[in-house]
């Protein structure tokens, strides 16, 4: 698809400098780049590459300049960019409607109108499949469970009974949905396993990634609130509840019956345990490893998780130690010729 620089515009929005009929082509980063392409730069550690850049077009936060090249001033570059690979990418995963015909499904389940059912799937009693979604190959549903309007399901994905799924849900390969919650009770010598009888609710917009495990409820409901993202390799415990636009970044954990408020975000590695509370818009940063409540719109880090100009304290002093330890153990050195010249 040829277009413009200024019909391009158009669609996704900005103020055009320089040349509008330059003709793009394609969308690519900013160091591969090539003639015909737009990019964009929206991270200051990138300012180097617009001296060096091949593309024919740049999206720019406001105030960049440039000798030659047209430029797109933006006030979100990355989220301008987005639009353009939109464009000229359409998406890649819309599937054909139609059932595959390996797929095993129930008599009882309902299946809604254009939704696509690929290769082996198996989708038990009373499952409900709404309109629009995929689910693709290997994919199994258990009995009971709802699936929304235009959701997307990767290959291999488990979505184990009595499990809800809002609408334009996304979940990645491997992932599974509604296993059981860690619960056990000691009984003399042995451990006793505490049956897991709750549910999983996903709302609206949430995207799930890849060997995500989000643990059924004990009782009740593990809730995971609209718009919120989970990267890969994320353990929700039971009985958690996230609230709506939350950030769970790779390799999360979380311990059962934990509350996170609204817009949360957990960096990689970052882990909460059981029953504390994480107010909203509060930052856990990576590796941190929050074991008591955090307030909400606090930044805290390290283990156990402290407000972060305080972790970050703590960290650099740590780095002072050996020095301390070497200068204490010569004032002990010191001390103890003064004591055995005062002796005498």
């Amino acid at each position: 698809m040829d277009v413009t620089l200024r019909e391009l515009v158009g669609v996704i929005g900005g103020e055009l400098s320089g040349d509008g009929s330059v003709v793009i082509k394609a969308v690519a980063g900013i160091r591969e780049a090539g003639p015909g392409t737009v990019t964009f730069l929206a991270n200051p550690r990138y300012e180097a590459f617009l001296k060096t850049t091949r593309a024919s077009a740049i999206i720019v936060p406001r105030g960049t300049s440039h000798p030659t090249k047209p430029l797109v001033f933006a006030d979100n570059p990355y989220l301008t960019f987005i639009k353009a690979v939109e464009f000229f990418v359409p998406n890649r995963n819309v599937q054909v409607p139609g059932i595959h015909p390996t797929a095993i499904i129930a008599r009882t389940a309902r299946i809604g109108s254009g939704v696509h059912i690929g290769p082996n799937v198996v989708i038990e009693d009373q499952t409900t499949i709404c309109d629009g979604t995929s689910v693709l190959a290997g994919t199994y549903i258990g009995r009971g469970t709802e699936i929304g309007t235009g959701c997307l399901i990767y290959p291999n994905v488990t979505i184990r009974e009595q499990i809800t799924i809002g609408s334009r849900v996304i979940i990645h390969s491997g992932a599974v949905i509604g296993s059981d919650g860690f619960g056990f009770v000691r009984d003399g010598d042995v451990y006793r396993k505490v049956p897991q009888i709750g549910n999983v609710v996903i709302q609206d917009d949430v995207e799930v990634g890849a060997n995500v495990t989000i643990d059924r409820a004990t009782t009740g409901t593990t809730l995971i609130g609209k718009g919120t993202k989970i990267d890969n390799l994320v353990q929700i415990g039971h009985n958690v509840v996230v609230g709506d636009n939350c950030i769970l970044v790779a390799q999360v954990g979380i311990g059962g019956s934990a509350q996170l408020g609204t817009g949360v975000t957990m960096a990689g590695q970052a882990g909460a345990a059981g029953h504390i509370t994480i107010g909203d818009g509060a930052t856990v940063g990576a590796q941190g490893g929050a074991t008591k409540s955090i307030q909400a719109g606090m930044t805290v880090s390290g283990y156990p998780a402290r407000e972060h100009t305080q972790a970050n304290k703590i960290y650099a002093s740590l780095l002072k130690l050996p020095d301390l330890l070497k200068k204490v153990a010569e004032l002990g050195e010191r001390l103890s010729k003064v004591e055995e010249r005062t002796k005498d």
